[in-house]
């Protein structure tokens, strides 16, 4: 094979589930772990293709988990806010 391995974005994608979020992550799992066996089969294509749907995945994971927890912090700020507002606290 002349061709180097794609990266698979193994890690990157288990610390997507674990952190930020699972649905995505572990489809990023998934994709990631077939880069590897692709390649060695000799399925660069297949092993390219992987590589870049686990990298797909894994951002969308990383981008959603930030949204979601930007919102938490937005959505806590303001309440907190509006009790800090009230002295109901």
């Amino acid at each position: 094979m002349d061709q180097k391995q794609p990266k698979n974005y193994l890690i990157e994608s288990i610390l997507v589930t674990i952190f930020c979020c699972q649905p995505f992550g572990i489809v990023s799992i998934v994709y990631a772990s077939q880069v590897n066996s692709k390649y060695t089969l000799g399925d660069y294509d297949g092993a390219l293709q992987a590589s870049k749907n686990a990298k797909k995945w894994m951002i969308w994971g990383l981008i959603v988990g930030l949204i979601i927890a930007v919102g938490f912090l937005l959505f806590y700020g303001a309440v907190f806010f509006s009790m800090f507002r009230q002295n109901s606290f």
